[in-house]
């Protein structure tokens, strides 16, 4: 099979094209002919930083979409030819490639109607977004802020926050309000405006917010705690809280940490049942027209390094998807 592999650290352009063994899926496996690879920012970052646990030359890549190729023993839940989209564990042997080997409760089944460019763009950032959802047991009319709302899981977390009836701040370049407002933001700040942070101190003393998603940073997700309200979320979907932000026995916020990857190391089958559910959800919803797949780019297999250079670069509202 044709992959992109590299044998050592750096930007996108380190990725070479060569021909590697197609793999054959073991136990509790399945094979998958890639149709469509979801390009990610934890993609580049591990090209640039590597991991101890990988053998070189190394296939990168978490997300894709296609057919069914072969199935491993002990899976019967699904057969060869069908149709399904995947987070892989960043790991493993990725989908960078024509062929990739998944676990098999990693598989999300797509209808046939859905195309592959869209169901690749929801693996990472619909079940990001959706881990962040479900950490926070909030009530429709609650408030919510979500700083970088502009990029793909924002995107795809202020769909999701619309339907469960919250009312969501975004946070992100005045450039993208309207798009923003369409996705179900109620109100768009621009982050480049100075002081905006103060100015929402002065309206939470009349409109408490009762959580917060951070895309930024974990210290920036720290300088938004006191925006919160009592037995307030704040939630970290870039790095986390190494240190509580408040003083003890204040506001009482609870602290979340959001990492779709550690389901590969440490989930249950009945979470992975419960998060590849809500990967179905979205992608019958796509094809209802309920839920925005926020596709800006597809480009060819042979494209990938360049789309991935353009995604380190940035900006990047919504989702680039390579297609084979």
């Amino acid at each position: 099979m044709k992959a992109w592999v590299h044998e050592k650290t750096g930007d996108p352009d380190v990725l070479q094209l060569r021909d590697m063994p197609k793999p054959r899926p073991g136990c509790g496996e399945l094979l998958i002919r890639n149709r469509a690879i979801g390009l990610n920012p934890v993609d580049w970052k591990f090209i640039l930083w590597g991991h101890d646990a990988w053998s070189w030359p190394h296939i990168p890549g978490v997300d894709g979409a296609g057919e069914v190729a072969e199935v491993g023993k002990g899976v019967s839940h699904i057969g060869v030819g069908a149709r399904v989209a995947y987070h892989n564990d960043l790991l493993r042997p990725g989908s960078f490639a024509e062929y990739t080997v998944i676990p098999a409760r990693a598989a999300i089944p797509l209808p046939q109607s859905l195309p592959f460019a869209a169901a690749a763009s929801i693996p990472c950032p619909g079940l990001t977004a959706q881990q962040s959802i479900g950490k926070v047991p909030l009530w429709p009319g609650a408030h919510v802020l979500v700083t970088g709302a502009s990029g793909a899981v924002g995107g795809a977390l202020l769909q999701l926050a619309r339907e469960k009836g919250w009312i969501v701040h975004a946070v992100a370049s005045a450039s993208q309000a309207d798009r923003l407002l369409k996705l179900g933001a109620a109100t768009v700040t621009d982050y480049r405006t100075e002081g905006w942070k103060d100015a929402w101190k002065r309206r939470t003393q009349y409109q408490p917010l009762h959580a917060v998603f951070d895309m930024v940073s974990g210290a920036h997700a720290a300088s938004l705690a006191p925006l919160l309200a009592a037995n307030g979320h704040l939630v970290c979907i870039q790095d986390r809280q190494e240190t509580a932000p408040l003083p003890a026995f204040s506001t009482t916020i609870s602290l979340h940490e959001v990492g779709l990857n550690a389901m590969h190391g440490h989930a249950c089958d009945h979470q992975w049942g419960r998060l590849v559910a809500a990967g179905v959800d979205m992608a019958r919803k796509i094809c209802e027209g309920a839920f925005d797949p926020q596709l800006i780019e597809t480009a060819s297999f042979e494209e990938l390094p360049a789309s991935l250079s353009r995604l380190k670069a940035g900006p990047n509202p919504g989702n680039r998807v390579i297609l084979l």
